[in-house]
């Protein structure tokens, strides 16, 4: 009875390892990958046919912003008026 005691806890402590084993070794692995794929990201990030890209579009936002705000503003004062008006019509 005490082989098969000492065999079940064997696996036991066998099976935690390979656990504690497999943790490690696949935590190594995805930290590599992890800093594989930043510093791709990073090396396209930095490409200057990139960064001009970017410059451009943050261009194009500087200039466009101011007349966006307005519109959305008289856009927004526009539906308070049309639901303001629609309630008083209820309201009679």
């Amino acid at each position: 009875m005490e082989y098969v005691l000492e065999a079940v806890m064997r696996g036991k402590i066998l099976f935690v390892f390979g656990l504690a084993m497999g943790y490690v070794l696949g935590a190594r692995a995805g930290r590599e990958r992890y800093q594989q794929i930043k510093a791709g990201a990073e090396k396209i990030w930095m490409d200057p046919r990139v960064q001009e890209q970017v410059h451009t579009v943050e261009d194009f936002v500087k200039d466009k912003a101011p007349d966006l705000a307005e519109k959305a503003t008289t856009a927004a004062k526009k539906v308070v008026s049309t639901v303001r008006n629609a309630r008083d019509d209820k309201g009679e």
